[in-house]
C-alpha cells in the first residue's frame, strides 16, 4: 500500500507547479489556481507521510520528486508547448530509470 500512496503523492506533485504557473498572470493572481496548487501540495505531502512509514525516507523522497519531475516535464510539453527535444527526453529517461531502479532494490 505504501508504494501506491507514494505514486499518488507523486502525481499530486504535478498539480502544484501547474497551479502556480496558471495562478499568476500579467493581470494578477488567479486565486482558484493558487488554491488548487495548495491543495495538491497538502495532499502530496500527506501521502508522502503515509508512504514513509514503510519505505525508507531516501527512497521515498527520490521517487516522489522523480514522479513529480517527470510528470511536470510531460505536462509542460503537453499543455504549455515547452520544448520536446531529444536531449530533454534522454535526461528525463534517466530519472525514470532511477525511479524504477529504486523500486527494484527496495525491500518489500
Amino acid at each position: 500500500m505504501a508504494w501506491i500512496y507514494l505514486v499518488i503523492a507523486g502525481m499530486f506533485e504535478w498539480g502544484w507547479p501547474v497551479g502556480l504557473k496558471l495562478g499568476m498572470t500579467d493581470q494578477g493572481m488567479r486565486w482558484g489556481w493558487i488554491l488548487f496548487a495548495a491543495v495538491c501540495m497538502v495532499a502530496s505531502g500527506a501521502l508522502l507521510l503515509l508512504a514513509q512509514r514503510d519505505i525508507p525516507i531516501g527512497t521515498a523522497y527520490a521517487v516522489w520528486t522523480g514522479i513529480g519531475a517527470v510528470g511536470a516535464f510531460a505536462i509542460g510539453i503537453w499543455l504549455f508547448a515547452e520544448p520536446a527535444t531529444l536531449a530533454r527526453f534522454f535526461f528525463v529517461g534517466l530519472i525514470v530509470i532511477g525511479i524504477v531502479g529504486l523500486k527494484l532494490v527496495s525491500p518489500e
